[in-house]
């Protein structure tokens, strides 16, 4: 049973500009899709998500530095529009588009809230030793 997780891509999509929202896992499967992106194009997107992640790891030293620490973010810049790409826990990526006039700290900041959201919400409390007779 997959549980819903829309409530994380509906609240992303309430910053004006927002267009599209997908979370994906690190192997570049769909987990979910806001509704206004078809499930065959946030696929496609989906392991193409993946994959620019995986970029963006290989190219970190390229920052200068010995130990560039852990990757946090890839934006992607087009004439039209912004693509968001951040971690959303272990082996998952939140992955927005937004115009190119959107609010890009409002959009990292909702975003950001999102994913502490959705890693309390998909954290499983521990369980208690509970003593049964025979």
């Amino acid at each position: 049973m997959n549980p819903d997780l829309s409530w994380v891509l509906n609240d992303v999509l309430q910053v004006p500009g927002a267009r599209h929202a997908i979370l994906v896992s690190a192997d570049g499967l769909l987990l979910a899709n806001s509704s206004e992106i078809g499930r065959d194009d946030a696929e496609t997107v989906a392991a193409a998500m993946s994959s620019m992640q995986s970029l963006s790891r290989a190219v970190a030293p390229f920052i200068g530095t010995r130990n560039p620490g852990r990757w946090r973010q890839t934006l992607l810049e087009y004439e039209d529009g912004w693509i968001f790409l951040i971690a959303a826990g272990s082996g998952a990526y939140l992955a927005a588009t937004a115009a190119a006039d959107v609010d890009m700290e409002a959009m990292s900041f909702r975003m950001q809230q999102q994913v502490t959201a959705l890693g309390k919400a998909m954290t499983t409390p521990p369980r208690q030793n509970v003593s049964s007779e025979i």
